[in-house]
């Protein structure tokens, strides 16, 4: 295999390191990866991101475990209405939605674009709160009530179900504002949650989608050595720090995701 043909799988490095490193970020990568180096239909690529980053998140979540950095009740309390909202959107939403969706000025706006340019305003819309600066919380603060939780983990698992992201893009800043955790505790919680939703949505796929598992695998496995380089790393680095690196790299990928599909006009 030709190194220009090696970059691609070498990526999942990247794509494993923001993951550890951020709590999330993983399908920011990952889908962009697939449709544009590997040429991947974007509604296959949205299943595979599902499998990499659901298996890439076991390995940190492991890792945060031991060291006993994971909030769990919130994690349940937010993770399990979001898994069965993402299953719901992969197995039954997605799979009978149609190719073509609208046409604006002539131009027919497909299913594939439709979803990446979702994609896209949603990584946007989460990278402003991660970089405008807020007040500090105080400590008498009131925390989002269970129901409120709940109910933002279920629209949160439509919707990443529908693009296939894990969603750690938008969970963590979630889970500061609404449940006051500090960053990199959020961030291991992320990855709990993006373990468990990921691998549910993905059994919604396999009903649907054929998968190329020596692909998956080798793509997988790379992604899994960067977690654990992301995750150490994650541990020395300043909490605002990683709350600003956070916003300003998803709204980077998310601008170049809105370019890409508009330069195809």
């Amino acid at each position: 295999m030709e190194l220009l043909e090696l970059l691609p799988y070498l990526s999942a490095l990247i794509v494993g390191f923001v993951m550890g490193l951020l709590g999330g970020g993983g399908s920011i990568l990952t889908i962009p990866i697939f449709v544009y180096m590997f040429g991947i239909a974007p509604v296959v690529a949205t299943a595979y991101s599902l499998f990499v980053v659901g298996s890439t998140a076991s390995v940190g979540t492991l890792k945060n475990f031991r060291n006993k950095n994971i909030n769990l009740r919130v994690g349940l309390l937010f993770g399990i209405p979001s898994f069965i909202g993402t299953y719901l959107t992969r197995r039954y939403i997605l799979p009978n939605m149609q190719d073509h969706i609208l046409s604006i000025g002539g131009f027919d706006v497909s299913k594939d674009i439709f979803i990446m340019i979702l994609f896209a305003i949603m990584m946007i819309s989460a990278s402003m709160s991660m970089i405008r600066p807020r007040e500090k919380s105080s400590g008498d603060k009131p925390k989002a009530k269970a129901p409120i939780v709940i109910v933002l983990g279920l629209v949160i698992g439509l919707i990443t179900g529908f693009i296939g992201a894990g969603g750690g893009f938008i969970i963590v800043p979630a889970l500061i504002f609404l449940t006051h955790l500090e960053i990199k505790k959020a961030i291991s919680t992320s990855l709990f949650i993006i373990m468990m939703k990921s691998f549910i949505g993905f059994i919604g796929d396999l009903q649907t989608t054929s998968m190329d598992w020596n692909f998956l695998m080798i793509f997988s496995i790379l992604a899994a050595i960067g977690i654990l380089i992301g995750v150490r790393v994650a541990k020395k680095t300043k909490a605002t720090n990683l709350k600003k690196i956070f916003g300003w790299f998803i709204l980077v990928v998310g601008v170049f995701v809105i370019y890409k599909e508009i330069s195809g006009f």
